[in-house]
């Protein structure tokens, strides 16, 4: 695990740390739980974002087929 080193205004950690006395935890812990849940939120909305291209291609019968083109023939006017 790493350490990470943060500026926080002072009120606000005044009201973290509250927070962290009331749920028996620290203020770490909160900044680690909160940050394991935005990463886990990401990567749930990026697997829902791929079930539903997957899903639209698949209802549509569409075939990708090979890449018959190279990069530098699409830049070619």
């Amino acid at each position: 695990m790493c350490n990470m080193t943060m500026t926080i205004d002072d009120d606000i950690l005044k009201k973290a740390k509250k927070i962290a006395i009331e749920k028996n935890t620290t203020v770490s812990a909160l900044v680690r739980a909160y940050l394991e849940h935005l990463a886990l939120r990401k990567d749930k909305a990026m697997e829902t974002v791929i079930s539903e291209l997957e899903a639209d291609f698949s209802d549509k019968n569409v075939c990708i087929g090979r890449k018959n083109w190279r990069r530098e023939e699409l830049y070619e006017r």
